[in-house]
């Protein structure tokens, strides 16, 4: 399936629109290490970052959400990742997957941790708060709730804040999710049939 949404170059955008911009492409996701690119060779917003330009009051507190979830968590990097993979897994989608399997190398993530998230399986995990949240996360993102048991072991292991953070992150990505399979084009997958192979990162 092909974008249904062109991409937006930046020299047509309204003064809106321009100012969601430049809080994606000139804010904490660009201060970093560029492990994937924000923008196409045009300028343009790639991946679903691009329909948050429609409408810049949504969009822009979508984008600043993103921003607090990736850049203001007390999650660890790696916890953070593996769970937005996660999400990449469960909802099938393949600019997730491709830009945060970069992110998460980045991180110090095993390839053979990347594989098992992006197969849908739990990675194998010395760590008990990282085995208890990626468990939660998947918890979240499969059955969109969690036991009392859960509850208990995963707050145990990275707080009450750390919970609600992890949920706000669960809720967010699929959100791009969707708006990445309703404007980029991405598929909806064959969940009996998850493809193994890493996506090219350039998609979307």
């Amino acid at each position: 399936m092909t974008a249904r949404l062109p991409g937006l170059p930046p020299e047509d955008l309204d003064d809106a629109q321009a100012e969601v911009y430049r809080a994606i492409t000139g804010g904490p996701r660009a201060a970093g290490p560029q492990v994937f690119p924000l923008t196409d060779e045009l300028g343009r917003l790639r991946g679903p970052f691009n329909a948050m330009l429609l409408s810049p009051p949504v969009g822009g507190a979508l984008q600043a959400l993103g921003a607090a979830v990736r850049y203001g968590s007390a999650l660890s990097g790696r916890v953070r990742e593996m769970a937005i993979l996660v999400v990449a897994a469960h909802w099938g989608s393949d600019f997730e997957r491709a830009a945060h399997e970069a992110v998460g190398r980045a991180c110090g993530l095993s390839e053979a941790e990347l594989t098992a998230l992006r197969e849908g399986r739990p990675p194998d995990l010395a760590d008990t708060a990282e085995r208890a949240a990626v468990h939660a996360a998947r918890e979240l993102a499969g059955a969109g709730a969690l036991s009392e048991e859960d509850y208990r072991a995963v707050t145990a292991a990275i707080g009450e804040r750390g919970l609600f953070e992890l949920t706000t992150l669960v809720g967010y990505y699929a959100t791009l999710a969707l708006q990445l399979r309703v404007f980029a084009g991405e598929p909806t997958p064959d969940a009996a049939s998850p493809d193994p192979t890493p996506p090219d990162p350039r998609h979307g």
